[in-house]
């Protein structure tokens, strides 16, 4: 057999190498290639899943708060409540000493006895009676009479002035008595009067009445109840023996039915968003819970606009920044989970269809 011609032998070997040194080299192109274009596809489906909507992290769960205070004051005889109690509308929260108060109510109702005898003993006053007033005019038709007969005399000269002058001033002295009589009875009546204010009742009686009523009100007052439903919170602020100040408040109740969210958008995200528009958000705190609203309302100012110390534009280093906007989020269902008030969530609002 012939012998392999070494010259072609290196040849085809040589071949060989490039080939093998080729197709790597063509794989790493296209590697290189594909890798722009599947950025721009990743970056171009990130931009077109966020068409119609706007999110937002810097959103906040909050619960509406009562701060419960008393009407009346005074020292606290009972604490019924603890420290994130559940509690329904009118459960007994605290209770303030009621003796005063008691005896309050006892004043004023004897204050009522005391008005309804006056207006019995007015009702049966002589005045009333018209007594007063016939005998007085009796009086008067005496002291005429008498009058008449010693001016006869005196003008006959058989009496002297003295008696005259007396018999003329005892007919001026008893009309003065049908005087008074006629207005100790219409004192006596405007007594037993019933004003248009207090219509179908003596005004001493409804004074006396409002004051009862008023005590019986306070006395009321001494026990503090629930306005809603909800948790309590620093009822640590609540001790027995504590003085209570009237409209001081005391202690904190986190109602049940006042949750929502506050998210702070920016205002750039506000073009296409309206009341109405559904809404998800996700709670830090519970990442498998997703909740449903929708906004409530859009602020009325930036939160720069309310604050304490408001910004001051008007100066030679300004710098504009994105103002954010509080939007209020109602939730549409229960939450599984109980909100804690001031929980961090992410919101995302659908500005176009459903």
């Amino acid at each position: 057999m012939a012998e392999a011609d070494p010259i072609a032998l290196e040849q085809n070997v040589s071949h060989a190498d490039t080939s093998e040194k080729a197709r790597p080299s063509a794989f790493r192109w296209l590697f290189m290639l594909s890798v722009p274009f599947l950025l721009l596809a990743a970056a171009g489906t990130y931009w077109w899943s966020q068409q119609g909507k706007v999110s937002t992290d810097n959103a906040y769960v909050k619960l509406e708060k009562v701060s419960v205070s008393a009407e009346v004051g005074g020292r606290v005889v009972e604490v019924a409540v603890s420290e994130n109690q559940k509690v329904a509308a009118g459960d007994l929260l605290f209770r303030i000493d009621p003796e005063s108060y008691r005896i309050n109510l006892a004043q004023a109702k004897a204050a009522m006895a005391t008005a309804q005898a006056n207006v019995t003993a007015l009702a049966n006053d002589s005045a009333l009676s018209g007594a007063e007033i016939s005998a007085a005019r009796e009086d008067i038709a005496f002291a005429e009479a008498n009058f008449r007969r010693k001016d006869e005399l005196f003008k006959r000269g058989f009496l002297a002035k003295m008696e005259h002058d007396a018999a003329a001033h005892a007919v001026a002295q008893a009309k003065e008595v049908l005087a008074q009589a006629r207005a100790d009875a219409q004192e006596a009546r405007a007594r037993l009067s019933r004003g248009s204010a207090v219509p179908g009742m003596n005004p001493q009686i409804a004074a006396a009445l409002a004051q009862k009523e008023s005590a019986e009100l306070n006395l009321s007052r001494t026990e503090i109840r629930a306005p809603a439903a909800g948790r309590i919170a620093e009822a640590d602020r609540l001790q027995l023996g504590q003085q209570i100040v009237a409209g001081l408040p005391v202690v904190t109740l986190i109602k049940d039915d006042g949750k929502y969210v506050e998210a702070n958008f920016k205002e750039t995200d506000l073009a296409d968003m309206r009341v109405g528009q559904r809404a998800e958000i996700h709670l830090d705190a519970f990442p498998d819970i997703v909740l449903k609203g929708h906004v409530e309302s859009i602020g009325a100012g930036t939160g720069s606009e309310f604050s304490v110390l408001p910004a001051q534009n008007a100066t030679g280093n300004w710098v504009k920044v994105t103002q954010r906007v509080p939007v209020r989020i109602a939730l549409d269902e229960m939450s599984p989970r109980e909100l804690i008030a001031g929980q961090s969530s992410k919101v995302t609002v659908f500005t176009t269809g459903d």
